[in-house]
């Protein structure tokens, strides 16, 4: 069983997404370890990229911020390294397929394995080509995340059955970003996921409040917030931490 299930055992698990190097090395790795400090469970590090397809202005704009601060695939690598000295919590990269195949599958993943990552999420691999890096990363020991979407019942019952880690709920069509309402019917599709693994299931994509994670909490296993404290960072700079301190406790006290 890997450290993942760590973050879901016997309680509904905060999961949090930060950019690497937003907005620089130092305050990324001050803002990891606030978090951390405060209860993150599960923590989710963003690769900087110049084309996140999946993501919405907040982390578009993070991710520029990085991106021009220095930070590198390498630098990532070495913030986690910086991290796991003190902390065990399982931590999962966000990346896309394209940083995977220029820095070198096979170099990638014993990197980020060597790092002290436990698993990563690659939005825009479909299921059908998962295989190109889901077999790499189970070599060096780390869970490929699935991702579900609002889709039809066979595909959710067909990614669900080969999951690892963990299952990333999306709660919506479109790109990350709050959003004031959720309407998918997600406790069906957390119902469908259910009869078909024991693998636990996150809700991400637009959770931004206490009230929408005590609510996503009724039927998922977990919760993850990522555009919202991206945005903590934009506002904050460099005095983020503690605000992420907090926001993080406001979120962890309805789970």
């Amino acid at each position: 069983m890997s450290n993942i299930y760590k973050a879901f055992e016997n309680k509904k698990a905060f999961v949090s997404f930060l950019t690497a190097g937003d907005p620089d090395y130092e305050t990324s790795l001050a803002n990891f370890r606030a978090v951390i400090e405060a209860g993150a469970d599960l923590v989710e590090v963003g690769i900087p990229f110049s084309d996140p397809i999946a993501e919405g202005p907040v982390i578009q704009e993070a991710d520029i911020r990085a991106l021009e601060s220095g930070m590198t695939t390498d630098k990532v690598f070495e913030l986690v390294k910086e991290i796991r000295k003190d902390y065990d919590t399982p931590i999962v990269f966000m990346t896309y397929a394209n940083p995977v195949f220029h820095y070198g599958t096979e170099k990638f993943f014993k990197n980020a394995s060597e790092s002290g990552a436990d698993g990563i999420i690659i939005p825009d691999c479909p299921y059908e080509e998962r295989h190109e890096f889901d077999e790499t990363a189970a070599k060096y020991g780390m869970d490929f995340i699935s991702m579900i979407a609002p889709t039809s019942e066979d595909r959710i019952k067909t990614i669900a059955s080969q999951a690892k880690g963990f299952i990333y709920v999306v709660s919506s069509l479109g790109v990350t970003g709050v959003r004031s309402e959720i309407k998918t019917d997600l406790e069906s599709i957390i119902n469908l996921i259910k009869e078909s693994t024991d693998v636990p299931a996150a809700i991400g994509f637009g959770i931004s409040t206490p009230e929408q994670a005590e609510k996503m909490s009724q039927y998922a296993d977990g919760v993850i917030v990522g555009s919202a404290m991206v945005r903590i960072v934009a506002e904050y700079g460099k005095d983020a931490p503690a605000k992420l301190g907090e926001y993080v406790r406001s979120m962890k006290s309805v789970l």
